[in-house]
């Protein structure tokens, strides 16, 4: 009978590695030329160059499958790529020729003429159903000059007509990363210019761990409380506190793919509710909510409608179909029993009064880092740190200084992370030419209690 049950749980949990019906992927299109999300269903669509290929393909494949656009009777379509060891032994045996290339191409003249095959010819082989690495190969043997190139030079001819005639899209799972790279390599501005190294630190700083209960204000569109949420891997809560009645979006979350387990473990409670009894008046919560609110309109009106498209172009809109920016047409999705962000319990609420938040995050550009700092830390528990993240140095440097002169935080530090990427290949291995300036500062330290502050029960 325990034999039963156990396989019957096993069949009913969702297996995470291989994608399903109305899951979330991210689309890596041509090595990282267009990167997009999309939710998969059997009206899906998405339009690469001027063909427009439907999703059904990849639903329950596995995350990392590669898929390439062929052309057939029905229209283009996406047909999975299955790797081989031949392909394997093939980049071997470049890298070894380029090891070994002595030649150059200072004799080779650009000049139009070297490709002898026509667009007619090219045309003509589509009709007579030719696939995109056929197409490839016709152009490559028709080329004069790409047998006096450089074995370097080769390989990028290669490339270059490959993204052209046969583009390829890998399927990737939307985790903390990928999530956060996509976003900042096209709408940085909508995570506040977050980078991927700052949100680690942001995490191991936080001391983001199992059985945690952290405390997030997150004007970022949900990602950090994505990735809190994804570390502590279904144990402990992520409270998202916000000054105001109306919680701030966290559109991102959805993204994740997160079970019903997870996503009970992500709650909201406003800060009025988190404050003690005896904190006194909530005048300070008013001026934050004012200054918020201006800040908010002030963003809202600098934000043409054009730019406000491309914005939201990466986000789900909410009744379930993706944006037309995105080039992705989406059915509707099915509701989920369990929504992520729902309200927290007054049980849950009166154990963190009692006994505090065991980490602190702040990811809030619209409001001001002290205001909010000096309502938020006095709400952890003793020794338990904290960070705060913001795009400019200034606001966390006075935060900091007057951390030390109310005594309220020890071990106190400003950080500025730095990423440079690398690219490593056979005698071509340099630092990428080209990389982000800043990914933003944090602030962090640990929570002690002040002389002038009540001592704990």
């Amino acid at each position: 009978m325990s034999a039963k049950n156990s396989e019957e749980s096993l069949s009913g949990s969702q297996n995470r590695r291989i994608t399903w019906e109305g899951c979330s992927v991210l689309l890596d299109i041509n090595d990282g030329d267009r990167v997009l999300f999309a939710r998969l269903t059997a009206g899906s669509k998405i339009k690469i160059g001027n063909n427009s290929c439907s999703l059904q393909p990849l639903i329950g494949c596995p995350f990392g499958s590669s898929f390439q656009v062929e052309v057939g009777g029905g229209g283009p379509f996406l047909s999975r790529v299955i790797p081989s060891t031949e392909g394997n032994n093939l980049v071997d045996k470049m890298d070894s020729q380029i090891m070994e290339e002595r030649r150059d191409n200072r004799a080779i003249v650009d000049n139009n003429t070297a490709q002898t095959l026509t667009g007619e010819d090219i045309d003509d082989m589509r009709r007579k159903g030719a696939t995109g690495d056929e197409i490839v190969e016709a152009l490559i043997a028709n080329s004069v000059t790409f047998e006096k190139k450089t074995a370097f030079s080769q390989e990028k001819y290669r490339i270059k007509k490959q993204k052209k005639y046969a583009p390829r899209v890998l399927l990737r799972r939307p985790f903390a990363r990928s999530i956060c790279e996509a976003y900042f390599k096209k709408h940085a501005e909508k995570i506040g210019f977050l980078r991927v190294d700052t949100l680690s630190l942001m995490l191991s700083l936080a001391n983001v761990t199992v059985h945690s209960d952290v405390l997030v204000v997150d004007m970022l569109d949900g990602i950090v409380t994505g990735a809190v949420a994804e570390r502590l891997g279904g144990t402990g809560y992520v409270c998202n506190t916000y000054c105001g009645i109306t919680p701030y979006p966290i559109n991102i979350v959805r993204m994740f793919n997160f079970s019903d387990e997870t996503c009970k473990r992500i709650l909201h409670a406003s800060l009025a509710e988190l404050r003690p009894t005896h904190s006194g008046s909530s005048a300070s919560i008013d001026e934050l909510e004012d200054a918020c609110n201006t800040n908010r309109q002030q963003n809202t009106e600098a934000l043409s409608p054009s730019s406000a498209i491309d914005l939201v172009s990466m986000d789900e809109s909410y009744s379930g179909n993706m944006e037309t920016a995105t080039n992705v047409a989406a059915s509707p999705k099915s509701s989920k029993s369990i929504r992520a962000g729902e309200k927290a319990p007054l049980e849950a609420i009166k154990s963190w009064k009692e006994n505090g938040f065991s980490s602190l995050i702040i990811a809030a550009p619209d409001l001001d880092v002290w205001g909010i700092a000096k309502e938020l830390v006095p709400l952890l528990s003793y020794s338990a740190p904290f960070v705060i993240y913001h795009q400019y140095l200034q606001p966390l440097a006075s935060c900091m200084h007057n951390l030390q002169i109310e005594k309220m935080a020890i071990g106190l530090q400003l950080s500025e992370p730095w990423l440079r990427e690398y690219q490593v290949l056979p005698s071509r291995t340099h630092p990428h030419m080209q990389m982000s300036s800043s990914g933003g500062y944090l602030l962090s330290g640990i929570r002690i209690t002040g002389t002038d502050q009540p001592q704990p029960n």
